[in-house]
């Protein structure tokens, strides 16, 4: 007799409950990720401060475009293969780089070997992001894609708090290095559990010619069990196709608008992560105010996930990241204003509702335009693309701030928030839903 986690009829429906073990587990990977790229802005005035260390605001900013340069690579690497080495072992390889590379940071004695550490973390950094986005939008409840993506990123921004938290207590205490042997915690905790618990993606199983535990995954989970229409390509020539794929009729120009919008949004995120402390600073706020501001804009970052998600489930991802976008360019002008510290801290937290989740929404658009055998693949390259902002974001800031026009580094963020709004506003004019796959008109709830 056939068992019922096997028998397509008696397969549980697809809910949160049945979600929840892949949630909860790429929620800590995720939690870590948030954590260790918070890390290096949370500790950095301390670093700027340590006279044998030699770091300057202009290596600060080259060493914070190097973490992202070793994170585009990792995007792009992870999403081309992840359909043929498998998403768990992909997970699991990019902890242990992000971890091993902390180490590395915080045994540094010059710049170059911190700025090394940091790019072997960022090669894990960028990796793991696809991956879990991949994961999770595949094993959503119908419609609540968007809802269960913000659910995820909260996670970051935890991590980013948790990372503020140890550069306000560590740091002081104890100096910058523990806050980085800190960041090597991560291989420690999520690699075991993410090896025992975590579930191989049924499309990516039957790929690789499992069909039998592709269908047990799919029955287990409440998924449809998956086609080989659905299934992405084996072997180099499958890479070579998924790509190809992402400029097919229905989406050749919304891909490189999701490019240019991931651009502007990562470039925020990693900009203001980096930077924000020591821009405040520079305003005229102390060293633990400064620091505080990272903490109130996580704080901010993880109600805005859950606002952000519930909204695009009813309104669509699109028309909210480009709203939010807009409205993240005016909390950064607000913040180049210099309020009084109250309002200041309101301002932070409230940009830091719209700011991260803007960027999240991206990802979620995605679903909308890429039918399931291409998800992870255009995912990806979204984030790879993407991650060309996050390195032009701390570059950016160094710029200024080694000019000593810190303060410009508001209005350049403001800008981006617009381009922003603008290149995912138009996606929906340049894209058709996809053939198959979830079937929803672009910009509506997926």
């Amino acid at each position: 007799m056939t068992s019922s986690r096997t028998t397509p009829g008696l397969r549980p429906p697809r809910t949160f409950r049945t979600v929840f073990p892949v949630l909860a587990l790429c929620w800590l990977a995720v939690f870590f990720d948030g954590m260790d790229v918070n890390i290096y802005g949370a500790v950095m005035p301390h670093m700027l401060d340590d006279a044998d260390l030699g770091l300057t605001k202009g290596s600060a900013g080259t060493i914070g475009s190097w973490t992202t340069f070793g994170m585009l690579i990792g995007a792009l690497a992870a999403g081309n293969v992840t359909d043929w080495l498998g998403r768990r072992p992909l997970l699991v390889a990019s902890i242990t780089l992000f971890s091993f590379g902390s180490a590395l940071c915080a045994l540094a004695g010059s710049p170059a070997s911190f700025g090394f550490g940091r790019f072997v973390s960022g090669l894990g950094l960028g990796g793991l992001m696809p991956l879990c986005l991949a994961m999770v939008m595949e094993f959503a409840p119908p419609r609540r894609a968007a809802l269960t993506t913000g659910l995820l990123m909260t996670s970051y921004h935890a991590g980013g708090m948790a990372a503020t938290g140890l550069g306000l207590t560590l740091a002081p205490a104890f100096g910058w290095r523990w806050v980085f042997w800190a960041g090597a915690v991560p291989a420690v905790i999520a690699v075991p559990l993410l090896l025992r618990l975590l579930p191989e993606s049924p499309g990516v199983l039957l790929a690789r010619g499992e069909r039998e535990r592709a269908d047990a995954v799919a029955d287990r989970y409440g998924l449809a069990r998956p086609t080989p229409v659905e299934a992405p390509a084996a072997g180099a020539k499958g890479r070579l196709e998924a790509v190809r794929a992402l400029f097919r009729p229905e989406s050749r120009w919304a891909t490189p608008l999701l490019w240019l919008a991931a651009f502007c949004g990562l470039l925020l995120v990693y900009g203001v992560s980096t930077w924000l402390p020591q821009m405040m600073r520079a305003s005229g706020y102390g060293v633990g105010s400064s620091v505080s501001f990272l903490l109130v804009i996580n704080a901010g970052g993880i109600v805005g996930m859950l606002v952000a998600g519930r909204t695009a489930d009813r309104f669509g991802p699109v028309r909210v990241s480009a709203i939010w976008f807009v409205l993240t360019a005016a909390g950064a002008l607000l913040l180049g204003a210099r309020l009084p510290l109250g309002w200041t801290y309101v301002v932070v937290a409230l940009t830091g509702v719209v700011l991260f989740s803007a960027q999240v929404m991206v990802y979620a658009a995605t679903n909308t335009v890429y039918r399931d055998s291409e998800r992870a693949a255009g995912l990806g390259w979204v984030t790879g693309v993407g991650r060309t902002g996050a390195v032009f974001g701390p570059w950016l800031g160094g710029v200024l701030a080694a000019s000593g026009h810190d303060g410009w580094g508001f209005t350049a963020f403001a800008l981006a928030g617009l381009v922003g709004a603008a290149a995912i506003a138009c996606v929906p004019l340049a894209a058709r839903a996809p053939r198959t796959g979830p079937a929803q008109p672009i910009g509506k709830p997926v």
